[in-house]
């Protein structure tokens, strides 16, 4: 799998002017600088859409002392995982040792030294990237490169919560390859992965907002998360993802639907709220597959986990 190539963000928070700009022209060359000249300010971008990779955070400044700031980045399970080098001009371990205990990696004097300032953040971005990578790896299947059942798993909890909490609904897409076995059995198991790669690229490349999760489920399945996402919506996307399928025509000679390699859709709607149960709204949504198959396949069944009925 490929992934998106961005320049590294550093967050520069300090309230002396001059010296985020010695900062930034040491680092700029490199790096995308966001600048914060307060605690309170930094915490905002940290939290916002688009956090920096790494915090360069000053120590004394009025109001959220460097300390306090980065003792709530690390109790954030948003900003937690962001490094954090402590800039002081503060001598003594004593310092050091408090700032090592609130979870920062280093850090660097204010008698700037450009070349140990670029070596230090070089350092640290190095280890956020294979540790990010690490993580990433983690969460994908091996063979389709998307997300893995592990991810699956705590995406859906994690957004079946967000929507109870917004009186939002939540839709889950539950995605079988018409007649895999007779595929494998015709062109071979290779053939047969390469098929999965290219439905699940197929899948995933039609879901575009953050929230929104395509992932391998198992064997030839595959499911979607869908937050914010009523009956009505889970189906147009689900006949987008059917129809893209299809275009691809991939030949499935064996198959009792068509010629080429189709999908089965089942997809399951619903409002969480703290009397419902996740394990039932994923059997629904099982259920809608089982019945968009035994109707014939190449088709869509949507479940409502309210109402219960099926729609062909």
């Amino acid at each position: 799998m490929t992934y998106p190539q961005h320049r590294t963000k550093i967050l520069l928070v300090d309230d002396s002017s001059t010296n985020l700009e010695i900062l930034g022209e040491i680092l700029s060359p490199e790096y995308d600088i966001l600048v914060a000249t307060s605690g309170e300010i930094a915490l905002e971008i940290a939290r916002g859409p688009e956090p920096p990779d790494l915090i360069l955070l000053d120590v004394k400044m009025p109001g959220m002392d460097g300390y306090t700031a980065c003792q709530i980045l690390k109790e954030d399970e948003k900003t937690r995982n962001i490094p954090v080098i402590f800039i002081t001009a503060l001598e003594g371990s004593q310092a050091e040792t408090k700032g090592f205990e609130l979870g920062a990696v280093d850090y660097i004097s204010k008698l700037y030294s450009a070349p140990v300032v670029r070596a230090r953040v070089r350092t640290h971005v190095a280890l956020k990237q294979r540790t990010d990578l690490l993580e990433n790896l983690a969460f994908l299947d091996g063979l389709t490169g998307i997300a893995n059942r592990r991810q699956f798993d705590q995406q859906l909890e994690k957004e079946w919560r967000r929507m109870m909490r917004q009186s939002a609904p939540l839709s889950l897409l539950m995605i079988d390859i018409d007649y895999f076995k007779r595929f494998n059995d015709r062109y071979g198991h290779g053939a047969g992965d390469d098929c999965l790669r290219l439905v699940a690229r197929t899948i995933a490349n039609i879901i575009k907002r953050p929230g929104d999760l395509a992932a391998r489920y198992g064997g030839e399945e595959f499911a979607v998360i869908l937050p914010d996402t009523d009956e009505k919506g889970a189906h147009a996307v689900a006949e987008i993802m059917r129809l893209a399928v299809e275009s691809l025509k991939l030949p499935h000679e064996s198959s009792l639907v068509a010629n080429h390699i189709t999908i089965s859709l089942g997809a399951a709607s619903d409002i969480p709220h703290r009397q419902g149960n996740l394990q039932d709204f994923i059997d629904a949504a099982d259920h809608a597959l089982y019945h968009a198959k035994s109707s014939g396949r190449n088709r869509i069944s949507v479940e409502s986990s309210a109402s219960k009925k099926n729609q062909s």
